[in-house]
């Protein structure tokens, strides 16, 4: 039996700055040159990476004042980010949890914003475990987040399938002897672990 690891974001649920701040800006290229410029992903990739996000809101702010307003909003209005469950990587979660494999998540996420998506999806409740970037003040792809995922939870890399949309993670987990997946979408996925075996 194989141990799969998930990523969370863009695998199984549908997180993007843009479904909060299409409602703050008027205009689409006001708004990519805010998330291009000022909370950029790098800026995002300091609060998963364990800075709390009322530092990484003054810097931003002190850089841009004028945008103080929607920085805040990045943080007050954090859960409006989230657009839902990718429903068909959910329900191949499902049935992956019902032939009876162990299912852990590795995820770049801030430690002060993921207890807001562990309490809205139930499946996040009902993993074997999940290691957060933020509480390990590591994020992915440094080899290092990888081998605390299989230190804490008694993990063999060669044992466990790893799926995540980041190109770079995904290499990194190939390198450390991981079963590393691309994720592109719910029915390539699918296709995947059906020629693996495991569907």
């Amino acid at each position: 039996m194989k141990d799969i690891v998930f990523d969370l974001g863009g695998v199984l649920i549908d997180w993007n700055p843009r479904h909060l701040y299409k409602k703050i800006f008027a205009s689409p290229e006001e708004m990519e040159w805010f998330l291009s410029n000022v909370c950029t992903p790098q800026w995002n990739t300091q609060q998963d990476a364990g800075r709390p996000f009322a530092e990484g809101l003054a810097l931003a702010k002190e850089k841009y004042p004028k945008y103080a307003a929607q920085i805040d909003d990045y943080y007050a209005r954090w859960e409006e980010m989230l657009g839902g469950p990718i429903k068909g990587t959910v329900a191949l979660w499902r049935e992956l949890k019902d032939k009876g494999y162990r299912i852990y998540a590795l995820t770049n996420w801030s430690a002060e914003t993921f207890p807001v998506a562990k309490e809205k999806y139930d499946f996040l409740r009902q993993m074997d475990g999940i290691l957060v970037s933020g509480e390990e003040r590591l994020v992915k792809p440094d080899p290092a987040i990888y081998a605390r995922l299989l230190k804490k939870f008694n993990l063999h890399s060669p044992d466990c399938v790893f799926i995540d949309d980041n190109a770079a993670n995904v290499a990194a987990a190939a390198n450390l002897g991981f079963d590393a997946i691309l994720f592109k979408s719910p029915d390539a996925l699918h296709a995947e672990l059906m020629r693996r075996g495991l569907l």
